[in-house]
């Protein structure tokens, strides 16, 4: 669905950015004390990977919205190392940002309301081609081993298909 959140620079960033990119979203919080962590790592080396590439583009989408304010998020990102050259920290009202993890990236099958007591928490690294279409789903939080769910790949066919959607699209 059509989006409209701001990132860590205080910049408005649609579904426009997407066009003719290779996109790789996920959904975190900067007070994550877990999976979180090795996610941001790994979408690190993918951000080193691509940073001269205009073809590939990370969103990272809160799932706090009430702690990650923009000032949070600008502080995550100088923490992190993210470059807006490659990589967005999205913020947002949170019924948007659930509506576009459910019903966009299909990180989760469980419903909710974005209300109070509902909570995203995914590893799902999510592709996304130049068309906007998904072509697959990886577990964030490792680069080599195997999953162990069978729909899920790891960080390496990330980037491996990363390279091919950027040279065959």
């Amino acid at each position: 669905p059509d989006f409209s959140f701001v990132n860590h620079n205080g910049d408005t960033i649609t579904q426009e950015i997407m066009k003719n990119k290779v996109v790789v979203a996920d959904f975190f919080f900067t007070t994550c004390p877990s999976i979180c962590i090795d996610m941001t790592s790994n979408l690190h080396k993918i951000q080193e990977e691509y940073f001269n590439d205009r073809d590939v583009i990370i969103l990272s989408h809160t799932v706090d919205p009430e702690t990650d304010s923009i000032g949070q998020l600008k502080k995550y990102a100088i923490e992190k190392d993210v470059n807006s050259k490659v990589w967005h920290l999205l913020t947002g009202n949170k019924k948007d940002l659930y509506v576009i993890a459910r019903n966009g990236y299909l990180v989760t099958a469980v419903q909710g309301d974005g209300g109070p007591n509902d909570f995203i928490h995914s590893e799902k690294l999510v592709l996304i081609d130049k068309e906007k279409r998904i072509r697959g789903f990886y577990d964030g939080t490792n680069l080599d081993k195997p999953t162990d769910d069978p729909k899920t790949k790891n960080m390496k066919q990330l980037l491996e298909d990363i390279l091919w959607l950027c040279e065959n699209q």
